[in-house]
């Protein structure tokens, strides 16, 4: 009779078993895959955070260079135009507004008497002034108001100084001391530029 050989069996579960096992390795896979692509988005997400991060850094040391350049460019126009401006600023103050307060020192005497004019009626008003101020004056005021005036000169007095006393009451136009303070105004505006320039 014939001798049955018996060989070993290797086969675990069968083709279930294998099945079973390519589903397992399929999963793995899948799983696999996804942990891949969460890994690679969260470098390529970190990658673009940096490069953003570095372009708005370029982007703000680029602004802020133009900005600086734009600030020395508007210091320097400015301080140009000061130094400019000084010398016919100065020149109006010494020159410009002195002449311009001898041929309005009448009307400005004229509008200080207007709002008083009703009730003085024939009081008179003395009205005290330099002497260099006195031919001006008296002729503006004799074209416009018929009110009774006397006329004092005082020599101490600036040629753009008028001292108006009635009754008891006196008012002061002083055309001199707005000139005066005005180049006080614009010396200190010219000093202050040129210590902020010393120190900046």
């Amino acid at each position: 009779m014939p001798v049955r050989l018996k060989l070993e069996v290797f086969d675990i579960g069968g083709p279930r078993a294998v099945a079973e096992e390519a589903r397992v390795t399929a999963a793995a896979l899948d799983d696999a895959r996804a942990a891949s692509y969460e890994t690679g988005y969260a470098a390529g997400w970190e990658d673009a955070v940096a490069a953003q991060a570095t372009e708005q850094s370029r982007i703000s040391e680029e602004i802020a260079r133009n900005l600086q350049a734009l600030s020395f460019t508007y210091h320097e126009s400015r301080s140009h135009l000061l130094r400019t401006l000084e010398p016919l600023l100065r020149d109006m103050v010494a020159k410009v507004l002195p002449d311009m307060a001898r041929e309005s020192l009448g009307q400005f005497v004229l509008d200080a008497l207007r709002p008083i004019a009703a009730q003085l009626t024939d009081t008179p008003v003395t009205i005290t002034l330099n002497p260099a101020s006195r031919g001006a004056v008296e002729q503006h005021l004799a074209a416009e108001t018929s009110l009774p005036i006397r006329i004092v000169e005082d020599a101490s007095l600036g040629e753009g100084q008028v001292f108006l006393r009635f009754n008891d009451r006196e008012q002061q136009v002083d055309l001199d001391g707005v000139i005066t303070a005005i180049a006080g105004a614009v010396d200190s505006f010219f000093h202050f530029e040129q210590q902020e320039k010393a120190h900046g």
